[in-house]
Protein backbone atom coordinates (compact mmCIF):
# COMPACT_ATOMS: atom_id res chain seq x y z
CA UNK A 1 0.00 0.00 0.00
CA UNK A 2 1.20 3.49 -0.62
CA UNK A 3 2.01 6.08 1.82
CA UNK A 4 -0.34 9.10 2.09
CA UNK A 5 1.04 12.14 0.61
CA UNK A 6 -0.88 14.23 3.59
CA UNK A 7 0.49 14.46 7.61
CA UNK A 8 -1.06 12.27 10.70
CA UNK A 9 -4.43 13.88 11.69
CA UNK A 10 -3.30 12.51 14.82
CA UNK A 11 -1.49 15.07 17.57
CA UNK A 12 1.95 14.22 17.96
CA UNK A 13 4.68 15.31 20.50
CA UNK A 14 7.28 17.99 19.05
CA UNK A 15 8.97 19.24 22.31
CA UNK A 16 10.09 22.62 20.09
CA UNK A 17 6.59 23.84 19.91
CA UNK A 18 6.13 22.93 23.86
CA UNK A 19 5.91 26.22 26.15
CA UNK A 20 8.14 26.78 29.16
CA UNK A 21 6.78 25.64 32.14
CA UNK A 22 6.72 28.76 34.81
CA UNK A 23 9.08 28.71 37.38
CA UNK A 24 7.45 27.79 40.92
CA UNK A 25 9.07 29.21 43.90
CA UNK A 26 10.94 26.26 45.61
CA UNK A 27 9.87 27.56 49.45
CA UNK A 28 6.56 29.33 49.10
CA UNK A 29 6.12 31.83 52.50
CA UNK A 30 5.45 29.70 55.59
CA UNK A 31 3.56 32.09 57.27
CA UNK A 32 1.10 32.51 54.35
CA UNK A 33 -2.40 31.71 54.06
CA UNK A 34 -2.10 28.51 51.84
CA UNK A 35 0.92 27.32 53.60
CA UNK A 36 -0.85 27.45 57.26
CA UNK A 37 -3.91 25.56 56.05
CA UNK A 38 -2.09 22.99 54.59
CA UNK A 39 0.17 22.65 57.64
CA UNK A 40 -3.36 22.48 59.64
CA UNK A 41 -4.69 19.60 57.35
CA UNK A 42 -1.95 17.81 57.32
CA UNK A 43 -2.29 17.18 61.11
CA UNK A 44 -5.97 16.69 60.90
CA UNK A 45 -7.11 13.06 60.05
CA UNK A 46 -10.62 11.56 60.15
CA UNK A 47 -10.95 8.34 61.81
CA UNK A 48 -13.26 6.98 59.18
CA UNK A 49 -15.42 5.05 62.15
CA UNK A 50 -19.07 4.16 61.96
CA UNK A 51 -21.16 6.22 64.45
CA UNK A 52 -21.09 4.23 67.71
CA UNK A 53 -24.53 3.96 68.73
CA UNK A 54 -26.54 0.96 67.48
CA UNK A 55 -30.43 0.25 66.71
CA UNK A 56 -30.75 4.15 65.56
CA UNK A 57 -34.50 4.25 63.80
CA UNK A 58 -34.25 5.80 60.04
CA UNK A 59 -34.75 9.19 61.14
CA UNK A 60 -32.36 9.89 63.82
CA UNK A 61 -29.49 8.09 61.19
CA UNK A 62 -30.31 11.20 58.95
CA UNK A 63 -30.15 13.06 62.28
CA UNK A 64 -27.03 11.90 62.98
CA UNK A 65 -25.95 11.80 59.34
CA UNK A 66 -26.61 15.65 59.18
CA UNK A 67 -24.62 16.62 62.23
CA UNK A 68 -21.71 14.56 61.30
CA UNK A 69 -21.88 16.67 58.03
CA UNK A 70 -21.91 19.81 59.52
CA UNK A 71 -19.67 18.71 61.85
CA UNK A 72 -17.12 17.95 59.37
CA UNK A 73 -18.31 21.79 57.48
CA UNK A 74 -17.45 23.35 60.87
CA UNK A 75 -13.78 21.99 61.15
CA UNK A 76 -13.23 22.91 57.84
CA UNK A 77 -14.58 26.53 58.48
CA UNK A 78 -12.21 26.40 61.65
CA UNK A 79 -9.38 25.37 60.00
CA UNK A 80 -10.02 28.54 57.72
CA UNK A 81 -10.10 30.91 60.69
CA UNK A 82 -7.24 29.69 62.27
CA UNK A 83 -5.10 29.86 58.88
CA UNK A 84 -6.51 33.67 58.00
CA UNK A 85 -5.47 34.63 61.76
CA UNK A 86 -1.83 33.04 61.86
CA UNK A 87 -1.64 34.65 58.22
CA UNK A 88 -2.50 38.06 59.74
CA UNK A 89 -0.41 37.73 62.65
CA UNK A 90 3.10 36.21 61.03
CA UNK A 91 2.04 36.90 57.25
CA UNK A 92 2.88 39.69 54.50
CA UNK A 93 -0.45 41.85 54.91
CA UNK A 94 -1.13 41.44 50.75
CA UNK A 95 -2.04 37.50 51.75
CA UNK A 96 -4.42 38.19 54.64
CA UNK A 97 -8.38 37.56 54.04
CA UNK A 98 -9.59 40.57 55.31
CA UNK A 99 -11.84 41.70 57.98
CA UNK A 100 -14.87 40.67 56.06
CA UNK A 101 -14.50 37.35 55.57
CA UNK A 102 -13.30 36.69 58.32
CA UNK A 103 -16.68 37.96 59.84
CA UNK A 104 -18.35 35.80 56.85
CA UNK A 105 -16.18 32.77 58.53
CA UNK A 106 -17.36 33.20 61.95
CA UNK A 107 -21.03 33.45 61.06
CA UNK A 108 -20.77 29.90 59.13
CA UNK A 109 -19.39 28.21 62.35
CA UNK A 110 -22.29 29.98 64.40
CA UNK A 111 -25.23 28.60 61.47
CA UNK A 112 -22.90 25.57 61.42
CA UNK A 113 -22.91 24.89 65.30
CA UNK A 114 -26.88 25.53 65.21
CA UNK A 115 -27.36 23.19 62.77
CA UNK A 116 -25.37 20.50 65.11
CA UNK A 117 -26.64 21.39 68.20
CA UNK A 118 -30.40 21.14 66.60
CA UNK A 119 -29.37 17.87 64.74
CA UNK A 120 -28.11 15.90 67.96
CA UNK A 121 -31.17 16.97 70.36
CA UNK A 122 -33.51 14.30 71.40
CA UNK A 123 -36.86 14.60 71.06
CA UNK A 124 -39.45 12.65 72.86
Amino acid sequence: MNESDFRSLHAQYDPANTEPEPERDASPDPNGFVSNLRRIGKGAAADGQPWPERHQLPGRCLQLADADCALAGLRVVAELMLAAERTRQNGAPEEYVGDRVMEGLKMACVALTAQVTERLQVRI
